[in-house]
């Protein structure tokens, strides 16, 4: 490498969700009319230069390294330089291909929100086609960020809003009419919520929004529910973030630890985890959880193991610090797997990595049982890039995928997300969480532990599609290798 190369090297190596909340919602982080050059404080730099950092950066880290196209098109606006790069996924052609890495022209704002940091206004909604077989779109509050813009407002989990800022969604318009959310253009949004009674949208109020810089707490709900001799932890955890100011910053993982502690004390022998919203984030935040829940786990159990681009695997094997790509459990005196045979798992189809890496962690250990959907099948991570020179001079910030992981039995083969036990669908019309007695996946949990699971339990079908959910833009972003790994170079 050049000098120039060496200063391009990124500081930060991070594992996230790679997927966008819309096409149309993802078009505010990349540009699409981005011009020739940018200015910046060193000066003018031209999309080309962007281009061949990109492609420096590219052929070091990328998994798919050998991949890369020999001659490719430095002409090209950056986004699309990236996306003419990539070993791109083909369910036919290329089924080991890529699905998940991507570029982002503000650095700054792709490092905030791999910690969970953005302007919102605060709560997270699936689209869905309501009524079923009609081309009306609504939004689906899935749940509210305590102390946001949405909580003060009233809005909760289960409110249905079908317009923003004056404008009805539809399969026609819903992208464009959503594309404005965060983009800049504007910091207040109105919804028209409304209660979904007998597949009609009716009882509209209007709310007005205004965005906020927030950090979002990933530990958002935790209870224990006695029935019988069945003590059944239940714990909601929406993103791994270890903490609001970095990896080093253990907030959460710290909070984590007390939900376990409180579980631990109250003789929990049963645990239901609520991963459904949970789009994966930090590995050694994952690390963490499974340490708690793991049966017989401690530092001397492989947790996962990595496997790099073939050059980076020599560097490893020359080094003789292959081992060091092994990830142990930690010991946690708040483990509650003595207690425990089994941990049943919430999920729907955007449960993904670190997620994943959970169920895929634990399988070795102890029976995994999942209720809900099909996952999203994320066995691959990713690392944040940035240009490191003082002052920066390229703004933009790439999150290729670097890796794939595997469990202690050397599994990997989850590409098609992990099938669940039991599916079982939300409704339209939601119900809190923690409702032992309506909310269909927490229910259907509790059915197979009581052994009380009947036909009433699960919702079969999903009877009012989804179109796309802002928790697809949720990248939770983690530290890729562990406190003892060598640093690449």
């Amino acid at each position: 490498m050049t000098q120039q190369q060496i200063h391009w090297r990124p500081a930060v190596l991070s594992i996230a969700v790679g997927a966008s909340l819309l096409s149309a919602c993802k078009d505010p982080q990349v540009d699409p009319t981005s011009t020739t050059s940018t200015t910046t404080p060193t000066g003018v730099v031209t999309d080309q230069e962007v281009n061949q950092w990109t492609l420096d950066s590219m052929k070091t880290y990328y998994y798919w390294n050998d991949k890369l196209p020999s001659n490719p098109n430095l002409g090209q606006t950056p986004d699309k330089f990236f996306g003419s790069i990539l070993y791109k996924w083909d369910k036919t052609t290329r089924p080991d291909g890529d699905r998940f890495s991507w570029i982002q022209k503000n650095v700054d704002e792709l490092k905030n929100s791999l910690q969970g940091i953005e302007k919102t206004t605060g709560f997270e909604f699936n689209l869905r086609l309501f009524p079923s077989g009609s081309q009306n779109v609504v939004g689906q509050v899935l749940y509210v960020l305590p102390n946001s813009p949405a909580a003060r407002s009233g809005i909760k989990r289960g409110d249905i809003f079908n317009g923003v800022s004056g404008q009805t969604m539809t399969t026609g318009n819903y992208q464009s009419v959503l594309s404005a959310l965060g983009s800049g253009n504007s910091e207040t949004y109105t919804f028209v919520t409304a209660d979904a009674v007998n597949r009609t949208v009716s009882n509209p109020v209007t709310k007005t929004l205004t965005l906020e810089q927030l950090s979002e707490n990933p530990v958002f709900k935790d209870s224990v529910y006695t029935i019988g001799a069945k003590k059944i932890g239940y714990f909601v955890y929406n993103q791994f973030i270890n903490g609001p100011s970095g990896f080093s910053d253990l907030t959460y993982d710290n909070q984590v630890d007390a939900v376990f502690a409180r579980f631990k004390a109250q003789g929990v022998n049963e645990l239901v985890l609520d991963l459904r919203y949970n789009p994966g984030g930090s590995t050694s935040a994952s690390r963490n959880l499974a340490s708690l829940i793991g049966k017989g786990v401690g530092s001397s159990e492989i947790f996962y193991r990595q496997e790099l681009n073939s050059q980076i695997m020599e560097q490893y094997r020359k080094a003789n610090t292959i081992a060091n790509l092994q990830v142990k459990f930690t010991n946690k005196s708040q483990n509650i797997g003595a207690n425990l045979s089994r941990v049943f798992v919430l999920t729907s189809d955007r449960t993904a990595s670190a997620s994943e890496l959970i169920i895929n962690g634990l399988k070795p250990f102890m029976s995994v049982q999942v209720v809900g959907d099909t996952t999203y099948g994320k066995n691959v991570g990713s690392i944040t890039i940035e240009d490191e020179r003082k002052p920066r001079r390229i703004n933009w910030g790439l999150q290729p995928i670097i890796a794939k992981s595997f469990n202690k039995l050397n599994q990997s083969d989850y590409t098609g997300g992990f099938a669940p036990d039991q599916v079982v669908f939300e409704p339209v019309v939601l119900s809190p969480l923690g409702d032992i007695a309506n909310e269909p996946l927490l229910r259907t949990a509790i059915g197979r532990i009581t052994g009380t699971n009947t036909g009433r339990i699960a919702t079969p079908q999903q009877t009012n599609p989804n179109v796309g959910s802002t928790l697809d833009r949720k990248a939770g972003g983690g530290n890729m290798f562990e406190p003892g790994m060598p640093k690449l170079k």
